[in-house]
């Protein structure tokens, strides 16, 4: 892609996040945002990690983040689902610069794109539970975005979306009325230790993000955690699994997450825009 098209790109993802997405999604929520300093001088990239309740979570992250951050933030994506359409793969990864990923372990033509995007410089948004919660309560996190960050020596940002769930529970296509009250908070960022594994910084990442959720005072995850702590998933050994599919389930809601740019071009592809 041309410097003038990447600018273009860029542009238009600026435009369509913070001029459409962002005043959609506030009209239809009350947004509180706290922590979003954190991130603002933080060099990329980064992985951010939130909890996922609703459809609304990726606007909700890419909204209360600095534009800076949200306009390079890749989002993973489905490629099962989110690939299977022209129209919608440019549409939509145009707005949420989202990249695929072959759930279920699957050996597809998308491993290693999420460790090339880090490697590029480009920041991520995962959702370690792989689902929208059922209930509104937080699942197991899976290893996938801790190893990536473990890996690339990268930090995790932790994210708690409060609230929205209750605004837009599971099989809704649209909040319920009355702008419910939602709260976005970053926490700060956790940096892999020496000697440190995925599944050790996980549960570092998973207690941060619960503390954030629960409105607890933050903690860097120290210790194993304390009553009500979600557990951390144990994953297979396949040495030649990518990380990112263990952010993402091999079923459920095809809507989880965006949709992602075509994948066999250019234009439009996370992080092809001018930085």
């Amino acid at each position: 892609m041309s410097r003038t098209a990447a600018w273009a790109v860029d542009g238009a993802r600026f435009v369509l996040q913070r001029l459409v997405l962002r005043p959609l999604v506030r009209s239809v929520v009350s947004v509180e945002v706290e922590g979003a300093e954190r991130v603002r001088d933080l060099p990329t990239p980064f992985v951010v990690v939130a909890n996922h309740s609703s459809h609304l979570d990726a606007p909700l992250v890419l909204g209360a983040l600095p534009p800076r951050v949200s306009q390079r933030l890749a989002v993973a994506a489905a490629a099962d689902y989110f690939f299977d359409a022209r129209w919608r793969a440019r549409i939509t990864g145009l707005v949420f610069n989202a990249f695929p990923v072959d759930r279920g372990g699957t050996r597809g033509s998308h491993r290693g794109l999420a460790a090339q995007l880090l490697d590029e410089g480009v920041p991520l948004l995962l959702f370690p539970e792989g689902t929208r919660s059922r209930d509104g309560s937080m699942a197991p996190f899976k290893v996938g975005a801790a190893a990536l960050a473990v890996t690339r020596g990268v930090p995790v940002v932790p994210v708690a979306l409060v609230g929205a769930y209750a605004a837009m529970p599971r099989g809704r296509n649209w909040p319920l009325p009355g702008r419910p009250p939602v709260k976005v908070v970053v926490g700060e960022p956790l940096h892999p230790r020496e000697g440190e594994n995925a599944r050790a910084l996980t549960q570092r990442v998973a207690l941060a993000v619960e503390r954030l959720v629960l409105g607890q005072d933050e903690a860097d995850g120290e210790g194993e955690g304390g009553p009500g702590v979600v557990a951390v998933v144990e994953t297979e050994a396949r040495p030649a699994a990518d990380p990112a599919q263990t952010s993402l389930p091999p079923e459920d809601d095809a809507a989880d997450a965006p949709t992602a740019p075509d994948p066999g071009r250019d234009e439009g592809r996370p992080g092809a825009g001018a930085s």
